[in-house]
């Protein structure tokens, strides 16, 4: 569930901040705006948050989510508008979103360390059922009667 809850975060950030810059800014519509944020946000959730995070920390994930929204923003702003400051457009956009990430990122990395928490909690709560076996045997009573 909170993969959902992060992903809606940064979702609605990065359409506020693209329509605010992108949308009043440099006159792209709605729609296109709508479509770049969902863009960003899937394919930076999936491989600046989930995957550099885990592996590079914050400062790394930063980086690479630096480059990758001014790749796709660049990219789509470019496919998807007939403008002529494209590049400004996307360097502003990607300075502003980057600087919202930083601090996204340490949610997301506090989010997934408490995941890991209650995840151990539980796997320490949870105790193994000790393997029990019986025995039989033919003989009712282990003592003969006619002695």
């Amino acid at each position: 569930m909170s993969h959902i809850k992060l992903f809606a975060l940064k979702f609605i950030v990065s359409l506020v901040i693209l329509g605010i810059i992108l949308g009043a800014g440099f006159d792209v519509s709605f729609g296109n705006v709508f479509l770049i944020s969902l863009t960003f946000a899937v394919v930076s959730y999936v491989v600046g948050d989930l995957l550099i995070l885990k592996n590079t920390g914050n400062s790394g994930a930063t980086v690479s989510d630096f480059v990758l929204s001014f790749v796709v923003i660049y990219f789509m702003t470019d496919a998807l508008t007939i403008g002529d400051d494209v590049f400004t457009a996307t360097l502003i956009s990607t300075i502003s979103l980057t600087i919202f990430e930083y601090f996204f990122h340490q949610s997301v990395a506090r989010s997934l360390d408490q995941e890991k928490e209650e995840n151990r909690r539980e796997q320490k709560n949870v105790r193994p059922t000790p393997e029990l076996q019986t025995e039989a045997s033919e003989e009712l009573y282990p003592y003969d009667e006619d002695k």
